[in-house]
């Protein structure tokens, strides 16, 4: 999801209104960051490429894996650094999240991750022994936070935030924005979504959730729901685009850093409400890992979270179980 590219495009959308000699409009910024696209709508009185720039870039210098300059580079490379705060804050929910989930959700697991490849590509090659090996070092329970240190039981332990990462962006524009008084905004980031007041229509922002299908045979996107979203967050996590048939079932496919192996998943994808994009983005992930009767035991214990679980019954057919 990183990399070093941050391109702005801005677009004006509509002016609303004039008040104390300033006149505000709804902007747009739409460019790249992190390897994703991004837009980004404000209604304020002037446009604030600049500072959008300036944040992602802050991120970028702090969770960009690839980046030799960041700090997680410098974790992950065993270079002495004192960690920042927009680091300690990841960190810190990624562990919260670890510990809800029993460890099926996991920021030290992308070892495991691209062992086996992307849509598992590289399963034939895929032993044991590899398995193991990998596991003596794979374990959020084998890293922790000391000060602005980062203790790791095993030096070849790595940190990938890339779960949880755009979702703290958005937060990061957000309270920028925040800061500014602004009111009314909507960020999104590779698919993560930070909200607040309406949209340039006086409504509360519309976003769509869209309806599982296996990507590789060209189908059209289609709309599975819409959620109005007004002062809240929405992240989506789903891989049925790499899902497979077993006896007219679908399953998608996940690898359990618990166990180093793929687990298999009725759902299909797994869109959560939160009151931060991070938790959102973090906990979307996390559901992923199991199916959806435990999902269901979990989110339901969580205070303030709202979900929408897109999943295959019995008979192969797409149903949905929501709470929002």
């Amino acid at each position: 999801m990183f990399g070093r590219k941050i391109m702005l495009l801005p677009i004006l959308i509509v002016v609303l209104c004039t008040s104390c000699g300033k006149e505000f409009a709804y902007y747009e910024t739409s460019g790249e960051v992190f390897k994703t696209s991004f837009h980004i709508k404000y209604n304020y009185s002037r446009l604030l490429n600049e500072e959008i720039e300036e944040y992602l870039s802050m991120v970028n210098m702090s969770l960009n894996p690839f980046n030799m300059e960041s700090v997680i580079y410098k974790v992950n490379n065993n270079i002495p650094v004192e960690v920042d705060d927009m680091f300690i804050e990841v960190f810190n929910k990624a562990m919260e999240v670890s510990e809800i989930f029993g460890g099926t959700y996991d920021i030290t697991s992308a070892p495991l991750i691209n062992l086996w490849g992307f849509g598992f590509s590289k399963m034939d090659s895929v032993s044991k022994e590899v398995i193991d090996s990998l596991k003596e070092f794979v374990g959020y329970s084998k890293v922790h936070l000391d000060g602005r240190k980062i203790v790791k039981e095993d030096q070849r332990l790595q940190i990938n935030a890339s779960s949880i990462a755009k979702g703290y962006a958005c937060d990061v524009v957000a309270r920028m924005f925040d800061s500014l008084g602004i009111s009314d905004y909507m960020v999104e980031i590779g698919g993560e979504i930070n909200a607040k007041g309406k949209n340039n229509k006086g409504v509360c922002w519309r976003i769509e959730i869209p309806k599982p299908f296996d990507n590789r045979k060209g189908q059209v996107n289609e709309r599975m729901e819409v959620v109005e979203l007004c002062n809240r967050s929405i992240a989506t996590s789903g891989n049925y685009r790499n899902y497979y048939i077993r006896n007219g079932k679908k399953y998608a496919h996940t690898i359990n850093p618990l166990t180093g192996y793929p687990f298999q998943s009725n759902i299909l994808s797994a869109s959560v409400i939160a009151g931060d994009c991070m938790t959102a983005d973090a906990f979307a992930t996390a559901f992923m890992t199991m199916d959806l009767d435990k999902a269901l035991d979990i989110a339901r214990q969580i205070k303030g979270l709202g979900f929408i679980f897109i999943y295959s019954d019995e008979d192969g057919n797409l149903c949905e179980v929501k709470s929002i």
